[in-house]
């Protein structure tokens, strides 16, 4: 039974941010863990990437918090480090704000860099606790200019996905960060090429991941119904993507 539009409204918001290594995803997350923006926002981080969250931000940013795995900062918002499953902190979170301990303005979860997002966005469809809590609002994806047309080139292996073409086609909004790197022809090039990827998604131009969090939460942006276009197994989640 589809939600009704007013637990919806009661359901945390879920930006999921993908992104090759390199692109800016840590930038932009620490960007949100700082910045003065009012909101108290979940980052969720996988700790598969090479560079996480920057230690020594953390320990200047943070108060004290007895569980490792969740650590509040200065502006009200809370890092987590997924070493298990992503439902468990998930959960752990539910928990959290459903005593009364915790209120979410929303969650960013940042993919790894080669993360098909996926699996990640069936996870707000498939576990019912999930549904319960948070909803995806928003697939993000951080394009590095420079380097992005060289891994849409990349020859893979007959029957293996090109994974920066599934974040770019899974996208509902497209940060094209490190502009400065490249030539306005360049550019308007790899913009071309985006939008003969995925014409649905805006596309935002930045330079060291600096955009407003408006642009990157609480956005109402995630279409379930093109992504099943687009991928009809989406949500069998017992088959491989």
């Amino acid at each position: 039974m589809a939600a009704s539009a007013e637990d919806n409204e009661n359901l945390v918001p879920v930006t999921v941010l993908t992104g090759f290594l390199g692109s800016g995803k840590t930038t932009l997350l620490n960007h949100i863990l700082t910045a003065t923006h009012g909101k108290k926002i979940a980052v969720i981080e996988n700790e598969f990437g090479d560079v996480g969250i920057d230690d020594e931000l953390l320990q200047k940013n943070s108060k004290v918090q007895a569980d490792e795995e969740i650590i509040e900062m200065m502006n009200g918002c809370i890092c987590c480090t997924v070493r298990q499953d992503l439902i468990t902190v998930l959960s752990k979170l539910a928990k959290r704000v459903a005593s009364g301990k915790l209120k979410l303005d929303g969650i960013v979860i940042e993919t790894t860099g080669l993360a098909d997002p996926a699996p990640v966005a069936q996870t707000f469809f498939v576990d019912d606790a999930v549904k319960a809590f948070a909803r995806l609002d928003g697939i993000v994806t951080l394009i590095d200019a420079k380097h992005i047309e060289l891994h849409l080139d990349e020859e893979k292996p007959e029957g293996a996905e090109n994974e920066a073409v599934e974040q770019v086609a899974f996208a509902d909004r497209i940060l094209l960060n490190k502009t400065d790197l490249v030539s306005e022809e360049d550019l308007l090039r790899v913009e071309k090429r985006l939008k003969s990827i995925n014409s649905q998604a805006p596309v935002q131009r930045c330079t060291k991941a600096e955009v407003s969090p408006d642009w990157v939460l609480d956005i109402g942006a995630f279409d379930l119904k093109r992504v099943i276009e687009m991928d009809p197994e989406f949500l069998n989640t017992d088959g491989e993507h």
